[in-house]
């Protein structure tokens, strides 16, 4: 059968495993070998070269869910966004990127590009004409997030990718917020999706991992490049990123069904300022949202009322995990001036609406009702 007719959750059970042809086993058999036989066969294997059996069954998985005709993966979402970076921009080249970014993609565009004499711009906003203001003679790439980390901000993405196919432009994404569950990007247009793997892909907290998805000619031009910086992942961790992503649109679904509960309630919350998530009506993109995603996702942010501490609030949480990361089936928060923008700038951070009193949300499967108490007891002992 084509992948193509499956529906969702047959897609992430089924598509990309390995078959045990030996024993027959339910389960994907992972292959370890760094060394390979070379004469004699049709593929030369080397981990580096991203062909182990582990990896090239996986990428069918995810090139799957989001429509495309190719992928790889890699060691880190740093290193899948550096790989498609270099790949595509050289020495007198200028890249346009969203001003909402990741931090940490924002400081390595800001203190490697310098070192290869790549140039860049950040827009002054995020809706198309910003993008469009942004776009100099040397433009070969426009990079976009959305929703973005961590203010949920969202981008136009047909908006933008036909804006980069009027200029003869590359246009790439982040869609490690939304997942392929509740958004697939290509089917608007771009030519290059991005994932922190690390996140929904993976889902439970102990995957580090990154994933691109394109065309069979552009994965292979990455490819090219990629092999030579070696950020492949080793086959240990592709096989449980592989087992992982089997419930990925279970999970996804019950955590944004979560998601979109609490933001109601947040929202109305007396202790609480502003909520920042693409669901409400309020949300100033809320239309646009609904227009390009599947759903609004599991993620979110609010700010406290004045006289409320954020980390005062976070430390009494008791169900809730105070973490560094995100997506996993565990909620868990954090304050991104401390953490995911920590290498901004007070003033940049700023600039782009990062308070100190920002609290990033990820929410996970757990019972609704255990959440709301938790979030309630919280606030009742800083009050």
């Amino acid at each position: 059968m084509k992948h193509s007719k499956f529906g969702i959750n047959t897609i992430c059970t089924h598509v990309g495993e390995v078959t045990d042809e030996q024993f027959k086993g339910a389960v994907s058999p992972i292959y370890l070998s760094t060394s390979y036989e070379f004469e004699g066969v049709d593929v030369k294997r080397y981990p580096r070269y991203f062909n182990t059996p582990n990896q090239e069954h996986l990428v069918k998985k995810i090139a799957a869910l989001e429509h495309t005709e190719g992928a790889l993966i890699f060691g880190s979402g740093m290193a899948a966004l550096s790989a498609m970076f270099l790949t595509f921009l050289k020495s007198g080249d200028h890249l346009v990127v969203q001003n909402t970014l990741y931090g940490g993609a924002s400081h390595f565009i800001r203190e490697e590009f310098p070192k290869y004499g790549i140039e860049f711009t950040f827009t002054d906003g995020y809706d198309v004409s910003d993008f469009e203001a942004a776009i100099q003679p040397n433009t070969k790439l426009i990079h976009i997030e959305t929703p973005s980390n961590p203010l949920l901000t969202i981008t136009d993405i047909e908006g933008v990718a036909k804006l980069a196919k009027a200029h003869n432009l590359l246009s790439s994404i982040d869609n490690t917020f939304a997942s392929p569950i509740n958004q697939t990007p290509i089917d608007f247009g771009i030519d290059i999706v991005m994932h922190s793997a690390t996140k929904y892909l993976g889902g439970h907290s102990d995957i580090l991992a990154g994933a691109l998805a394109a065309s069979d000619e552009l994965i292979g031009e990455i490819w090219h490049v990629a092999k030579n910086f070696g950020g492949n992942l080793s086959d240990f961790t592709v096989w449980m990123l592989e087992r992982s992503m089997k419930t990925l649109a279970l999970r996804v679904k019950v955590q944004t069904k979560n998601a979109r509960k609490l933001a109601k309630y947040l929202d109305k919350h007396p202790d609480v300022k502003q909520v920042y998530y693409p669901g409400l009506k309020a949300h100033p993109q809320h239309k646009l949202a609904k227009k390009q995603m599947h759903g609004f996702g599991a993620m979110m942010s609010f700010v406290l009322r004045d006289g409320l501490e954020s980390l005062k609030f976070q430390k009494q949480l008791q169900l809730i995990k105070s973490s560094m990361s995100l997506a996993g089936v565990e909620s868990t928060v954090l304050s991104p001036y401390l953490t995911s923008h920590a290498l901004l700038t007070q003033e940049e951070r700023d600039a782009i609406g990062i308070s100190n009193q920002l609290i990033r949300f990820s929410v996970g499967i757990e019972s609704i009702k255990d959440l709301k108490a938790d979030i309630e007891q919280a606030l009742k002992n800083i009050t």
